[in-house]
């Protein structure tokens, strides 16, 4: 910084007018929320391609008639689908109560074509005399608490030409400047006679006009809003309020051609309580009051603000022909830089003004506003009896700005009530700030206005290969597999027939445990057992689960004949049990031991296999655990209880840490993995209406023997949890669906898939709901539809983990010993495939990126979302391992295969 001048901090004693009550909006105003959504309307044009022609603009009636068909308090949400993210439109018309929701990567381009904004006297996109030629594009009359919100775009497309015309609404702006007449030109948005309007976060680009105006409304918040329109477009002024009062604006970043703000108050009466927070202005004519003052504007509070490259810092401007009262003017914490006048209060704006409406400014207030280049300070009362009076604290100008003062009143200091003084140097301020570091963060670049959109979409091609009928066809080992055609809906069970049990299970009776039982697994295991003695191995055994809580465990051995365990009514018929990863084998025994005294000798291993662990791990805590092959489950609930009475994911915590479940719920322990359904190698696996309840690791699928496919089908399913609660590395095909996430977690994950690179399928979700269990206010894009299983990862080849000497080679073994570790050919190729189709996705979602990385860049678990096998290839190519060298690719997968997408998807 140059050396700098200081006006003089003054004595609150030495005012010349009381200060009014606080300057700034009388509301309590905190971050929006987006309303409830009305309805969802997926955007049909490309980006880039929104062009007019002489139709009307082909987005202008639906949207309409969605605005029309929303009940009060509702909002119409628009999104992208299939790659198509544009929307095209001429004038709408928000109803009371109704708003606008864009989602990330939506952009609404407005119609080029004046017709679409006439008001019917054919002057839109002309140059007269009036000017008024044109509707807004968005025209909000009348309302109360309706709103635009989102992360979306609205472009005004102001410098694109006019449809019939050689010119752009700019341009004709510009020509009317120098013919001395008007431009027909739309304003983006308009808002008058309303009420608790609000904008969120939008990004408003390109006006041909105004960004916003706002006329007699009372009560307007825009926050996290951004206005990004060339420096040289003439009258685009980002957010005017006219007559208005109760306004707050923070968290916004402006650059435009005009007025950044501009407060006016004209024949409709005065504007007042105007809040300007935290905010960031870059070109345009500055913090401006003015010029229409003769309203009155009064109680403006401009807080945290920096300025960098406007034309004008913190301006008032008005003249004898529009001029009034403006006081309570309060301006500070400002930062301002590369400004031709920082500080311009002028009562002479228009300098051949005429009228008898004379300017006043009183009681201004600046505090702690530094000025860091060289300007003009103007400060420019009417008169010696209309004097400006301003009170400064701690105002900091460069030492070679030119001060301009006239008929002012400064607060201390008497003898500057009239007179000149040209020359800075003269003035004698020369004390340096009293905060030197105020402005050094103060100036942030303008947000980055690109989305990121990683949603890749099938094409039609592509999407043939992900039907129903192709997913479930082939079988075999990865890269090998052959066409084995399987149709589970053509099953009995799919066509809800009344089936003959060959046995039954029922809690309430007295059990003969030869065809009725008490418990499952006792039925699972006759059943079994009565099936070797028959010559006819491939005759379905249909078990018949009757209402009730069964508490056990059940396991299904790989044997001949196919089974089906079936119930009436899936929320009435459970099975449960309490295990998970940390529990011991010796605990295990104790819990478990009696239900397998008497089972079938291939049941009795499967348990045995676990019992002697020091602790079960993931992989044996399956509630239901089924390694046979065409196995068939319906109208049942597997639940794996664990934690499931507290009804919080987390409630594990040190002895005496955790007094309460309220405490419980504000842990953030990881907790251990909980598995209600594990399939393993149980191809041709087909669950109809089942529920399957957990936490994390909820299903598990798994691959056969050496990696060989295993399918597994799920219609009409549920299956809830919190973290990776869907995994493995099998073919999983969920049709008609809801797949429910629980909890409050900062990051979840719906699915971790692990498919093998080779194998043609990992999951597929057709026609599913996406859920959460309770709001989503606070965890809206929290949660990612899935990441990709780094299997057995011990070490990272993608990316830099910051421990000295830091390597990651590929070996035999996944390893690590710090500083360095290996990684197998296995696990770099456990790539994991998931696509989602025709599905309903919760605004839990992360709406720009539902497909997360495999925990965090720079740490030894990290992988970079892979969407396909050529990101794959340029993932190693990128790191220390040589794909063509070590790992014998010919070169990348051709043609690309697919491992994460999307097609015809709704987000709520």
């Amino acid at each position: 910084m140059k050396f700098l001048k200081t006006l003089p901090v003054v004595s609150a004693a030495l005012m010349l007018h009381a200060t009014p009550a606080s300057a700034q909006d009388s509301r309590q105003v905190k971050e929006p929320q987006t309303p409830a959504i009305c309805s969802v309307l997926p955007a049909q044009l490309e980006s880039g391609k929104a062009e007019s022609t002489d139709a009307r603009a082909p987005d202008t009636r639906r949207l309409q008639a969605a605005i029309d068909a929303c009940q009060s308090g509702q909002a119409v949400r628009l999104i992208s689908r299939n790659g198509k993210t544009a929307f095209l439109s001429g004038a709408l018309q928000l109803r009371s109560g109704v708003s606008i929701v864009l989602d990330a990567g939506v952009t609404v381009y407005t119609s080029t074509n004046p017709k679409d904004f006439d008001r019917g006297n054919g002057a839109c996109g002309t140059n007269d005399d009036k000017g008024k030629g044109c509707k807004p594009f968005i025209t909000a009359d009348r309302t109360q608490g309706s709103g635009i919100y989102g992360d979306g775009v609205i472009d005004g497309q102001g410098g694109e030409r006019i449809l019939g015309k050689d010119e752009s609404w700019w341009q004709i702006a510009r020509r009317a400047q120098k013919e001395n007449n008007r431009q027909n030109v739309p304003r983006l948005l308009e808002v008058t006679q309303s009420d608790n309007f609000t904008l969120h976060r939008i990004t408003l680009r390109n006006s041909p006009n105004f960004h916003v105006t706002l006329n007699q409304v009372n009560g307007f918040t825009a926050w996290g809003v951004r206005i990004d329109t060339p420096a040289n477009a003439r009258n685009t002024d980002g957010i005017d309020p006219i007559s208005s009062r109760n306004i707050t604006i923070a968290n916004t970043y402006i650059r435009t051609g005009d007025d950044n703000v501009a407060i006016k108050a004209g024949n409709n009466g005065p504007t007042e309580n105007i809040t300007i927070r935290n905010s960031h202005f870059y070109s345009g004519h500055g913090m401006s009051i003015g010029s229409e003052t003769n309203g009155g504007v009064s109680n403006v509070l401009v807080d945290n603000l920096s300025m960098d490259g406007t034309t004008s810092g913190l301006r008032i401007k008005s003249d004898v022909s529009r001029g009034g009262l403006v006081q309570n003017i309060n301006y500070r914490n400002v930062c301002i830089r590369n400004v031709k006048a920082p500080i311009d209060f002028d009562t002479h704006y228009g300098k051949d003004a005429k009228g008898s409406q004379i300017p006043q400014y009183r009681d201004i207030k600046l505090e702690h506003v530094q000025v860091l280049t060289s300007g003009r300070i103007i400060l420019q009362g009417y008169d010696a009896s209309h004097p400006i009076t301003v009170r400064l604290q701690d105002v900091v100008i460069d030492a070679s700005s030119a001060i301009q003062r006239e008929h002012l009143q400064l607060l201390g200091d008497a003898s500057a009530t009239a007179g000149k003084i040209a020359d800075a140097a003269q003035s004698g301020f020369n004390t340096e700030p009293a905060n030197p570091k105020q402005c050094d963060q103060a100036f942030a670049a303008f947000p980055d206005n690109v989305v990121t959109l990683k949603r890749p979409q099938l094409d039609a091609v592509a999407a043939q290969q992900f039907s129903y009928a192709e997913v479930l066809k082939y079988a075999g080992m990865p890269g090998n597999e052959k066409a084995d055609p399987w149709d589970p809906l053509s099953a009995p069970i799919a066509a809800n027939p009344d089936l003959l049990p060959d046995y039954i299970v029922d809690a309430g009776i007295k059990a003969d445990d030869v065809h009725t039982f008490n418990r499952v697994q006792d039925a699972v295991s006759r059943a079994i057992a009565d099936a070797e003695k028959k010559a006819d191995k491939s005759k379905r055994i249909y078990i018949l689960v009757k209402p009730g809580t069964y508490r056990e465990l059940v396991y299904v051995p790989a044997v001949d004949s196919p089974i089906t365990l079936y119930g009436t009514d899936a929320t009435k018929t459970k099975i449960s049990a309490n295990l998970d990863a940390a529990v011991t084998g010796s605990d295990y025994q104790s819990r478990f031991a009696s239900q397998f005294n008497k089972t079938h000798a291939s049941i009795t291993a499967m348990y045995e296999s676990l019992k002697d662990r020091p602790a079960l791990g993931t992989f044996g805590t399956g509630v239901l655990w089924v390694k046979s092959r065409n196995f068939e489950a319906k109208n049942l609930t597997i639940e794996n209880a664990y934690n499931k009475d507290v009804g919080n994911a987390r409630a594990d915590c040190p002895a005496g840490a955790c007094p309460d479940a309220g405490v419980y719920a504000q842990t953030k322990m990881v907790h251990h993995q909980a598995l209600a359904v594990m399939l393993d190698g149980a191809d041709k696996t087909h669950f109809d209406g089942v529920r399957m309840l957990g936490f994390q690791d909820t299903l598990y699928m798994r691959s056969g023997a050496n990696g060989e496919t295993a399918r597994y089908f799920f219609n009409h399913a549920y299956v809830e949890g919190d973290v990776d609660f869907i995994f493995g590395d099998a073919t999983a095909y969920f049709y008609q669906s809801e797949i429910k996430a629980l909890g409050d977690r900062g990051n979840a994950y719906m699915a971790a898939p692990s498919t093998n690179i080779n194998s043609r399928y990992g999951f597929v979700f057709d026609h599913c709901r996406f859920t959460h269990d309770g709001s989503t206010n606070s965890l809206a894009g929290k949660f990612y539809l899935a990441r990709q299983w780094f299997h057995n990862e011990r070490c990272t080849p993608y990316g830099v983990v910051p421990v000295p000497g830091y390597d990651c080679q590929l070996g035999q073994v996944d390893v690590y010993a710090a500083p360095n570790g290996t990684i197998t050919k296995k696990t770099l190729e456990s790539v994991g495939k998931m696509v989602v189709m025709n599905s309903v996705i919760g605004a839990h979602i992360h709406p720009l990126q539902p497909w997360s990385d495999w925990n965090k860049y720079g740490t030894l678990p990290y992988r970079p979302a892979q969407y396909s096998s050529d990101d794959y290839w340029a993932n190693l190519k990128a790191s220390k391992i040589d794909p063509v060298k070590q790992l014998g690719y010919p070169g990348p997968m051709a043609p690309m295969r697919v491992f994460l997408a999307e097609l015809n998807n709704t987000d709520e």
